[in-house]
């Protein structure tokens, strides 16, 4: 009877144990601002909206494009696009979702009421007619290059916003409901975020039964987590892996480096008359030395960027290369624009204060001052620097970064009507040939052909220098050994995180 009584014990304790560890923590170090895909433009609010949302398509661990929403889809001709969706998918509110609600989004995009980036895309639609329920026929205006990959933006339910009077403000945008894994029940600013898997996902009920998504604005706070063993995937900076992680942590943690899809950029407001004169930027370009970024900030862990497109693919222009620090020539150039020692160049570089943005501006500032240049610093908290500096365009010049697509679309960043109320081209870039060549690409289907134009784009967006393009940083994730299966991928190691199982007892 007592061995009976112990191994029921055991096992009880065995199964508290392990229920008790299916929760995955994550951190964030920036406020999200609104949880809804069309809306969410910055890396926070869209890493808690993949949890909670899916699309029609997606990319499967080596990036190839499968159904995720739908069943199957298929072409009929270059311009007419057919999607056969699932039948079994219910919103978490237990509402079935239906081509009503692609639809919905789809419209939702166009609107003139709604300021959303990702309409780019959806404007070489001609048409998208619901064929029945579960039936969408989209028709193309002309053959488009990325007639597949814009339906890779999530879906919106219809029967929650259908009735919506302003989406922008709307109380969904902090409560959503979706079709995804995870349903969010814990919302708020500067506080954590808890998701809760959704019992009704189609794919299946994720083993992981919660996430908490942990705020910490102070990247050094996120490190204390992960040596604490609090955080179970996070980021190391190339310092901490070089210098500050010891056995103990590489015991706890498997460690996957990879070269980033993102870069880091200072970006110039073209609207602002001091920095019309291309001489000025080609100066301002030629006084800073991206080796020395690289460096510095990151041990070595990532190389000098190029130019607006990710290498190795098929856009990125190889015979373009950086240029190295001339401070001589940077000199020269601002005396041929009216600036000298009596009369220096002066401007104030904004920045926000998570990541490394505030380091590399000192950096940048004392590489400037030795071609003369004064650059003052302001650096802000994200919402802040996003809300009030860079989406009113208060601003000389900014530090940022830029995610780097698969396939690249330079349309929202570089074309010109890029530029109005809501767009990615916030610095004001206007170039005509960029502009006609970022058409033409949109229309050729042809892949070499499409290659050859983009790499043309990529030089002469570096030739104008709207953008000092500065560092691609490694990634270094870190992920608790106690989790299973993980993999590394071209998308991340978090391809397969509903079937992830945490095991620590």
């Amino acid at each position: 009877m007592y061995n009976l009584f112990m191994k029921t014990f055991t096992l009880i304790i065995f199964l508290s144990l392990y229920l008790s560890a299916q929760t995955l923590h994550l951190a964030i170090s920036s406020n999200p601002s609104r949880i809804n895909p069309i809306l969410s433009t910055d890396s926070a609010s869209s890493e808690i909206t993949r949890w909670i949302f899916n699309a029609l398509i997606t990319y499967d661990k080596d990036a190839n494009i499968i159904p995720e929403l739908c069943e199957s889809y298929e072409f009929l001709d270059d311009v007419t696009l057919v999607f056969h969706l699932k039948h079994n998918i219910l919103w978490s509110d237990g509402v079935p979702f239906s081509a009503k609600d692609v639809l919905f989004t789809y419209q939702t995009i166009i609107s003139p009421t709604i300021y959303t980036p990702y309409a780019s895309g959806f404007t070489h639609i001609d048409s998208v007619e619901m064929l029945d329920l579960f039936t969408l026929k989209v028709h193309y205006k002309y053959p488009y290059f990325k007639a597949l990959e814009i339906w890779m933006m999530e879906i919106l339910p219809e029967h929650i916003l259908g009735a919506e009077k302003d989406l922008m403000t709307s109380k969904f945008n902090q409560a959503p409901i979706g079709t995804g894994p995870y349903i969010l029940t814990q919302f708020a600013i500067s506080q954590d975020s808890v998701l809760q898997a959704n019992p009704n996902y189609f794919i299946h009920k994720p083993n992981l039964d919660k996430i908490i998504v942990h705020y910490l604005p102070d990247k050094s706070a996120e490190f204390l987590m992960l040596k604490s063993k609090k955080i179970d995937v996070g980021s190391l900076t190339p310092l901490q892996l070089e210098r500050q992680i010891d056995h103990e942590f590489r015991e706890n943690y498997a460690i996957y480096e990879d070269i980033a899809h993102n870069y880091s950029y200072m970006g110039f407001n073209l609207n602002n008359e001091k920095f019309k004169n291309p001489k000025v930027r080609q100066a301002l370009s030629l006084a800073i030395n991206r080796q020395e970024l690289v460096d510095i900030l990151y041990f070595g862990h990532g190389k000098v960027c190029t130019g607006p497109f990710l290498p190795g693919t098929g856009a990125f222009n190889a015979s373009i290369v950086a240029p190295k620090q001339d401070i001589a020539k940077a000199k020269a150039l601002l005396k041929e624009a009216g600036y000298d020692e009596e009369h220096p160049f002066e401007f104030e570089l904004s920045t926000s204060a998570s990541g490394s943005g505030s380091y590399s501006a000192q950096i940048l500032q004392y590489q400037f001052a030795k071609a003369g240049i004064i650059m003052k610093l302001r650096v802000m908290e994200w919402q802040a620097f996003l809300n009030t500096v860079v989406m009113p365009r208060h601003f000389d010049a900014v530090l940022m970064g830029w995610s780097l697509g698969l396939k690249p679309d330079a349309y929202s960043i570089w074309h010109s009507e890029s530029s109005r109320k809501g767009g990615f081209n916030f610095i004001g870039y206007h170039n005509e040939t960029v502009d006609t060549l970022i058409k033409e690409a949109e229309k050729t289907v042809d892949q070499e052909a499409f290659n050859r134009l983009y790499q043309k784009i990529f030089t002469l967006i570096t030739e104008d220098n709207p953008y000092l393009f500065l560092v691609i940083p490694n990634s270094i994730t870190v992920v608790n050994k106690n989790i299973s299966p993980v993999s590394s991928s071209i998308i991340g190691v978090m391809h397969n995180t509903i079937d992830w199982m945490k095991t620590d007892f």
